[in-house]
């Protein structure tokens, strides 16, 4: 597992692409500093760490969003960290498979591509809580998906028109990342 000096290691090396970023970065260096596993699910205070993808179409002019299930908007495929997962590019991929089908994916770079916290709110079980999410960029090597687990729907959305659909400001910010090249 990419546990604390590695992920630590690796956030040091992270350039953040504006003020955003960056303090997302100062919050991750500092859980990833804090007592306790904050990989676990049940690690809430101040939260734990996920990850994610955003999906390349295989001509790179568009990314795939699942409407997620519990936030009601179109987001990038991700979540928790399992125990059988070795890293967090392992959790990533794992993600993408569960929520979309799609198991024919290249990692692009060395995969690290944007990091963001964002707040989760209180559920039945669950107290509020933040996710530190670490998000890997890569390329489908096909069109051909099928939305599952956490996901209402799946689809490919045009980066161009990416700010058409019902998402947040970490994919837009993401988006625009991925426009400037």
């Amino acid at each position: 597992m990419l546990r604390a000096p590695p992920l630590r290691s690796f956030l040091q090396r992270f350039v953040p692409a504006d003020a955003t970023e960056a303090a997302h970065r100062a919050a991750m260096l500092s859980l990833a500093d804090a007592p306790g596993d904050a990989f676990a699910r049940d690690h809430f205070v101040p939260g734990h760490f996920t990850a994610s993808a955003f999906v390349l179409s295989p001509d790179g002019q568009a990314i795939l969003l699942i409407f997620h299930e519990k936030f009601r908007r179109w987001l990038q495929p991700g979540g928790h960290v399992e125990p059988q997962d070795v890293d967090l590019l392992a959790a990533a991929l794992r993600e993408v498979e569960e929520e979309t089908g799609l198991s024919e994916v290249e990692v692009l770079g060395d995969g690290w591509f944007d990091l963001d916290v964002h707040d989760i709110p209180a559920r039945k079980t669950e107290p509020a809580h933040q996710h530190f999410d670490v998000r890997v960029l890569l390329k489908a090597r096909t069109l051909e998906f099928a939305a599952g687990s956490d996901a209402l729907a799946a689809r490919w959305v045009p980066l161009a028109a990416a700010h058409e659909v019902e998402t947040d400001e970490s994919v837009l910010r993401a988006v625009r990342k991925l426009r400037l090249g």
